[in-house]
């Protein structure tokens, strides 16, 4: 028996699309992965820079299959850290905190700037960014209509 008080989670297919709003990033395709602990975001350039005393990370992203569809995108340094990928090779990443929008939810996640472009979708979202939030159902796929670009700017 379940809990009334305690709300179910949003169950998600194991790929969605989301959006990233600080990053300007309207519409991601993003594997919905409960096996990663970590999020991850493609980035095909990566420089880091020094602002007011502090690391900032300048960095590339591909919205989409088209060379022209590129956004260039900066955030504050949030750390380095060991990842562990799916091979078992460990690698330091920059990690940049940054809020998500999916399935109507916003939330903020912790996410590591890698090279992605052998996969096949430029976003992972892992355990630790879907945990209480989200269930995922690996038969289902993009169970949440396309974002419209209005709700980049809501609360």
């Amino acid at each position: 028996m379940t809990d009334p008080a305690i709300p179910s989670p949003i169950v998600l297919g194991w790929r969605e699309r989301l959006a990233l709003p600080q990053l300007g990033i309207a519409q991601l395709k993003a594997k919905l992965d409960t096996g990663a602990r970590s999020s991850a975001l493609h980035v095909e350039s990566l420089d880091s820079f020094l602002r007011d005393g502090a690391v900032w990370l300048r960095f590339t992203v591909r919205t989409g299959r088209h060379p022209a569809e590129r956004l260039c995108c900066e955030a504050p340094a949030l750390d380095r850290r060991a990842v562990t990928d799916t091979g078992g090779h460990r690698t330091e990443r920059w990690f940049i905190r940054s809020e998500i929008l999916l399935a109507g939810q916003r939330f903020v996640a912790d996410i590591n700037l890698t090279d992605r472009r052998h996969m096949l979708f430029p976003m992972l979202l892992g355990r630790s960014a879907l945990h209480g939030r989200f269930a995922v159902d690996p038969a289902r796929a993009y169970t949440q209509p396309r974002l419209p670009l209005a709700a980049m700017d809501r609360p």
